[in-house]
């Protein structure tokens, strides 16, 4: 399957160190070499609509100068997503790269996501995918039920309820560990490997374990930073790393975790033919 990294901070920050040690695993110490994305929201405009860079590729991470650039100099965001690719089912394009973006509530939404969905995921009018992973279609499925639902975008509280509920029903299908943003916060659930940490004052130094380097955080901080990295997979072999619980999803803003919950997680998904009637869509997350 796929791996996942992302960044929640409260101030802007970039993601350099984590994604270089990510990036490796696009092809060189890992074997996800099908294709990888990140995407940065800055906060250079409305402080309600931050910026978007969104950045792909269909090419292995570890041996992509863009990636390499990204690596030394990522843009400075409050809330980062990665993803490095591994298609098992599907081809390998551009158009089937993580992250995703769509525009609902007048926000735009990123989303990336590590897994299999198992069955045909029913599509509605206004969400379609370009590509044709399980992955994208689960996306526009999370944005249909989200208008549906009435829920105001601006409603963080509510918007977690929402997407938790979704993940639950998602879950069903298979393994659903997945990231969503609007810029302002971030939305993290898992069904199986997700890691994440707290980065605060006092800041320490830390180790990359592929490749071997290491940052000494306090010369690049202030006191009052707050910085929450998340990744399928510990980067870091001196940081205690928590794992998620199966079914967990948490909301974080400015660094720090202000909603949580857990679903029940089926230890065997539910069958294709209760669901409704949609185009299938092929896994390739």
């Amino acid at each position: 399957m796929c791996e996942l990294l992302a960044l929640n901070a409260n101030t802007p920050t970039d993601m350099g160190f984590s994604f270089r040690g990510l990036s490796r695993r696009g092809g060189a110490s890992g074997e996800h070499a099908d294709g990888w994305g990140l995407a940065s929201f800055t906060p250079d405009g409305h402080p309600d609509r931050p910026s978007l860079t969104l950045l792909r590729e269909e090419a292995p991470a570890a041996f992509s100068a863009l990636a390499d650039q990204l690596a030394e100099r990522s843009p400075k965001a409050l809330v980062s997503i990665a993803h490095i690719r591994k298609a098992t089912r599907g081809v390998v394009a551009l158009e089937n790269c993580h992250p995703f973006s769509r525009s609902w509530g007048a926000q735009t939404w990123v989303f990336a996501h590590n897994g299999d969905l198992q069955g045909a995921i029913p599509l509605g009018d206004r969400y379609r995918p370009f590509g044709s992973t399980d992955s994208e279609a689960a996306f526009c499925w999370i944005l249909e039920q989200l208008d549906h639902s009435g829920v105001d975008s601006s409603n963080a509280a509510a918007v977690f309820e929402q997407l938790h509920h979704c993940a639950a029903q998602l879950a069903e299908r298979g393994t659903f560990n997945a990231l969503i943003s609007n810029g302002q916060w971030l939305f993290v659930t898992a069904t199986s490997r997700l890691h994440w940490l707290t980065r605060r004052a006092p800041f320490c130094k830390a180790t990359l374990a592929d490749p071997p380097l290491q940052v000494d955080f306090s010369a690049l901080t202030t006191s009052n930073d707050v910085v929450t990295i998340l990744s399928t997979e510990p980067l870091t072999t001196d940081e205690h790393w928590q794992p998620f619980q199966a079914g967990e999803s948490l909301l974080l803003q400015a660094g720090e975790v202000i909603q949580r919950s857990r679903h029940g997680v089926r230890p065997v998904p539910i069958s294709a033919s209760s669901q409704p009637a949609a185009t299938a869509q092929t896994s390739a997350s």
